[in-house]
């Protein structure tokens, strides 16, 4: 398992389109994605499901930590992480 922190640069946070993208791209991978806020770990929610990912309502600012179980975990921790520093273009 990959564990990987990161912080939510971008000025709407993870709102529909970056967050959308950010499915999408997690899709991609075999492994099991999971993302959580920075410190509530226990809620980490599937980083492939939009409807999840928005109930965490990530702002600018806040840290997540992204979890990647599987056969392309590292692969998969490391795109989402560079991402999510790129600001979805915004």
């Amino acid at each position: 398992m990959v564990e990987k922190k990161v912080k939510i640069i971008n000025y709407s946070g993870l709102h529909a389109r970056p967050a959308s993208e950010f499915v999408e791209t997690a899709g991609k991978f075999q492994s099991k994605i999971e993302i959580a806020r920075l410190g509530e770990e226990s809620g980490a929610v599937n980083a492939k499901s939009i409807i999840f990912l928005l109930t965490l309502g990530l702002s600018q600012g806040e840290e997540a930590v992204i979890f990647a179980d599987g056969p392309d975990e590292q692969e998969a921790a490391d795109t989402l992480v560079e991402l999510i520093k790129s600001g979805f273009g915004e």
